[in-house]
């Protein structure tokens, strides 16, 4: 029997069955998250490409996807937004998913990508103007109707937690040990790289705030009373709406800018180590997509005197 040349819809389809199968195999990998995100990617490849679902996928060329890099930066899309794109293309038919496809008697070329930067851009700290306008936009969150707003936002600002994480938070994860509060945690992002926990400990003011607010989550909404942040997604929503409104964060994820000023204000003040232990990420990372190191936070020194 001639083997066949699948057609992209046939490798999507496909895809996210094997992928359950293999994260059965591999202890969690891929991640449901990660197979989801690389069919829409491929998707969107197409879409770009104007490239019918039912061709081929032989069809999608070094050159053809050249043309469709064209087509990104026409409609303004990063270089690292487009590279994800393609490295998505390229995870749908990666070494692990051959001998699957090959059962089905698929032929799957190889798919030569055009090179394509990578690299996210890297962080640089807000000007003091953008820092008071944040201090001041966080402090009149306490004046809210919906705690929640307040609480998810303190999430990110002070313990540098994603938002993924902040909408799975359970007050579980929050642990008391000789009369001292620690929030400890696993961030899902890491989990099955690095798999660092973080601990990273709950200021006093901070927990009898998060106290308060919990017994008030308890009487109006008891069915959520094990989530800190209930249907967070529509937090965010409204918080990262507001600092568009604000004219703080001007981009769609504005609530992560927290995060990183959060990891950044750590690693000025207490070094890389703590800043890599508060964020969950390897130093390299951290330095790279959420600190500043270029701006020295010191005053004038000199070398000599400090022999």
């Amino acid at each position: 029997m001639a083997k066949v040349v699948p057609t992209v819809q046939m490798i999507l389809g496909k895809y996210a069955k094997i992928a359950a199968v293999e994260r059965l195999r591999q202890g969690g990998r891929p991640g449901e998250k990660t197979v989801r995100n690389a069919i829409v990617n491929v998707r969107r490849v197409c879409e770009l490409g104007s490239i019918p679902l039912d061709e081929p996928i032989a069809t999608l060329t070094r050159r053809r996807l050249t043309m469709i890099l064209d087509a990104a930066r026409l409609a303004g899309l990063k270089p690292i937004t487009v590279w994800s794109y393609l490295q998505s293309l390229k995870a749908v038919v990666a070494h692990w998913t051959r001998p699957y496809y090959a059962d089905l008697k698929w032929h799957i070329p190889d798919i030569e990508l055009p090179s394509c930067v990578r690299n996210a851009p890297r962080y640089v700290r807000p000007d003091k103007a953008v820092l008071e306008k944040v201090k001041a936009w966080y402090s009149s969150l306490e004046t809210r109707q919906d705690a929640r707003e307040w609480v998810a936002a303190t999430l990110m600002l002070e313990f540098a937690m994603r938002n993924g994480d902040v909408e799975r938070l359970r007050w579980a994860d929050f642990r008391e040990r000789d009369g001292a509060v620690s929030l400890c945690y696993i961030p899902h992002k890491t989990s099955l790289s690095s798999g660092r926990r973080v601990a990273w400990p709950v200021h006093p003011d901070i927990w009898e705030k998060f106290c308060a607010y919990r017994r008030s989550i308890q009487k109006s909404r008891p069915k959520y009373a094990q989530l800190v942040v209930p249907c967070a997604a529509d937090v965010f929503s409204r918080l990262n709406r507001d600092l568009r409104l604000e004219q703080i964060f001007t981009g769609v994820k504005g609530c992560y800018e927290l995060r990183k000023i959060c990891i950044d204000h750590i690693y000025q003040k207490f070094g890389a180590e703590m800043a890599s232990s508060i964020s969950g990420d390897d130093i390299r990372t951290m330095i790279r997509y959420y600190a500043d190191p270029s701006q020295p936070n010191i005053g004038e020194v000199r070398i000599i005197d400090l022999l």
